[in-house]
């Protein structure tokens, strides 16, 4: 399988975390965002939507959006399983994740910025935007989860943590206060020390020392 990805990319990094826990080899392709890789032409009829990730199966399938990938992961390699058995508890999960995933990630992508910017908002306007986003949608995850276990909803990490630690990444970065979500920030510092997870960091990526432009 060959894995386009974005080394700072959220969606891409859910993708990854997951392939590492199922144990799956991938080949990873980077498509550099910053300087428009993802409209060139070859790659736009690869994927239509110009984003990442994008997974081209050992048979040339190909796969977008992340949340279907992983759906698809899910289906054909149940083990390590990323939801839970019982229908209601995978409803639960997939609400957590769906909260990052639907309410959080599409207003504060890489192109919304840049829209933002082209209708004259500042630097530090966008940061703002993304900030608030962040910790509404944040907020909420965090009385999704469950209140006491060592991941999102128990004693191993699934679907909920595959979107929850990328998000903090992105929250990181952007300078978001994050003071008052100490559970999500514990189950963050447990994933981290998970291989899985450590293997998928951004830093990791073999495109991580492409200049830092979109800072």
């Amino acid at each position: 399988m060959r894995l386009y990805s974005y080394w700072r990319s959220t969606t891409s990094y859910r993708v990854r975390i997951a392939l590492n826990l199922k144990g799956l080899a991938y080949e990873p392709v980077p498509v550099n965002l910053v300087a428009g890789d993802q409209i060139d032409r070859d790659y736009a009829k690869l994927n239509p939507g110009q984003g990442v990730p994008t997974l081209v199966l050992g048979d040339g399938t190909v796969l977008t959006q992340s949340m279907a990938i992983l759906d698809w992961l899910e289906e054909t390699q149940p083990n390590p399983a990323l939801l839970p058995s019982h229908a209601v508890s995978r409803a639960k999960v997939r609400a957590a994740a769906m909260t990052i995933a639907s309410d959080i990630h599409p207003v504060n992508n890489l192109r919304v910025v840049a829209r933002l910017k082209a209708m004259g908002h500042s630097q530090e306007e966008t940061v703002v935007w993304m900030n608030d986003w962040m910790l509404r949608g944040l907020t909420a995850f965090e009385k999704l989860i469950s209140p006491d276990t060592d991941y999102c909803f128990g004693d191993t990490p699934g679907l909920a943590d595959l979107c929850l630690v990328p998000q903090l990444y992105n929250a990181h970065r952007w300078g978001c206060d994050l003071s008052a979500l100490s559970r999500l920030t514990e189950i963050e510092a447990r994933c981290l020390d998970h291989a899985a997870f450590d293997a998928a960091r951004p830093e990791n990526q073999p495109d991580a020392n492409w200049r830092r432009i979109f800072q």
